[in-house]
């Protein structure tokens, strides 16, 4: 028994009432796996016996797009076709075996099973769906450990999303998945053991990416690399089991346990609290609460004088603490300055950085270095001898004068400049 193409693709009832039967897929929903085939037309005449499990000749079969047909004698698999279109059923042709889109994936896995089945006396048809299932829920049942190198600690995290599946050798999947005698398979018939490797799959896949360094707090905005991951964990497997393969992951949130949660806020509060802006500014806010709560109390003068006697009590450690923040302040200042500064600028009086001798935002000249002298070429050295030319440094009452001339009094015999 195998199959002849009638039709490329589907032309109304014309052609359906030409022929006995006409056979098309049961009803089938986004989670529908495989559904069995059934006779939207049934035939007059000779095949006025015919039965839901028999499958007369000549009858046709319809393929749409996105499925697979499988057609069955005697529970086993006699021809297939993933190839859309109107297909007439003749028991004197041979395997057909359209392939549509999956010809290099079916041919090892028709070797394999296509005498394959359960023993039977009945002619059947049935439909893989070969479209991306999606929205298939998942949660993790207990919190997956995951080491975050930015936090420095152990934390544990629970995720729950979506994730899709593609079947990519249907006869595979029809051989290992289904279940023996079924005639509608949807999602969740068979999910309980695929959600439970799903999660040992995702849990190496999430302790994967703790040892790449992805913080914890980027997990929910790497979903397609957490699709590769599982890729790599799981496809392997699916695809030789049952021949599927995971398409997609979606998390669509993250939470932490307890301890996760204290960990991680105590280590970005210590962040904050690293600043010293942030730092002087808890400090001032505590003293404003204090004095709020003291001036709160109408009742009487006592809790003015609470806080004055807390002031004077924390004022030397509130002290010490605001020149401490300060101190720092100004070297993360200074710090911030000397990263931006060029390796040959100076900054002005006014704060602006300069690499010229005078400052591009007030005029001011460029300071003299302490030590500096400035040779007749009117390069300014520090050593004893001039980096541009090599002479040597004049004597401690010799002074060289912006026109170049080497003097030893308090202005320059050339142009009368004073003695800087």
């Amino acid at each position: 028994m195998g199959l002849i193409q009638a039709a490329a693709s589907a032309i109304g009832s014309t052609l359906a009432d030409s022929w006995l039967e006409v056979i098309e897929p049961d009803t089938m929903t986004e989670n529908t796996l495989m559904v069995s085939g059934v006779q939207v037309r049934k035939g007059k005449g000779s095949n006025t016996k015919s039965s839901s499990n028999s499958v007369s000749n000549g009858s046709v079969i319809h393929v749409y797009p996105n499925t697979m047909m499988l057609l069955m004698d005697s529970g086993k698999i006699v021809d297939y076709c993933a190839q859309e279109g109107y297909y007439k059923v003749s028991a004197s042709t041979a395997p057909s075996l359209f392939n549509g889109e999956l010809k290099d994936t079916l041919k090892d896995t028709w070797e394999r099973f296509k005498f394959g089945g359960v023993p039977s006396s009945t002619q059947k048809v049935f439909y893989i769906n070969l479209a991306e299932i999606k929205g298939i829920r998942f949660g993790t049942k207990n919190p997956v450990n995951y080491f975050d190198s930015f936090y420095n600690s152990e934390l544990f995290l629970r995720a729950h999303g979506t994730y899709s599946i593609k079947i990519t050798d249907p006869l595979k999947f029809y051989m290992e998945a289904i279940p023996k005698g079924a005639s509608k398979v949807n999602v969740e018939d068979i999910n309980e053991q695929m959600l439970n490797e799903f999660l040992d799959a995702l849990q190496s896949a999430i302790n994967q990416m703790s040892v790449d360094g992805v913080r914890i707090s980027m997990i929910t905005s790497k979903s397609r690399e957490l699709s590769k991951y599982m890729s790599k964990t799981l496809d392997e497997e699916w695809n030789e089991l049952r021949g599927i393969e995971i398409c997609s992951v979606g998390i669509a949130s993250i939470s932490y346990d307890d301890e996760s949660k204290k960990l991680i806020n105590m280590r970005n509060q210590g962040a904050m609290m690293s600043n010293a802006t942030i730092r002087e500014g808890f400090v001032q806010s505590s003293v404003a609460q204090g004095l709020q709560n003291a001036g709160s109390n109408t009742g009487n003068m006592g809790g003015f004088v609470a806080m004055g006697m807390g002031m004077n009590a924390a004022g030397g450690f509130m002290q010490a603490a605001s020149q401490t923040n300060a101190q720092q302040m100004a070297a993360e200042q200074a710090a911030a300055q000397q990263q931006q500064q060029p390796a040959n600028g100076w900054t002005c009086k006014c704060g602006t950085v300069n690499t010229g001798n005078f400052c591009t935002n007030c005029g001011e000249k460029k300071p003299a270095a302490s030590g500096s002298w400035k040779c007749s070429c009117g390069t300014e050295n520090t050593g004893n001898f001039c980096t541009n030319c090599g002479s040597k440094k004049p004597a401690s009452d010799e002074w060289t004068c912006s026109c170049g001339t080497v003097n030893k009094g308090n202005f320059c015999n050339n142009c009368g400049a004073k003695r800087p």
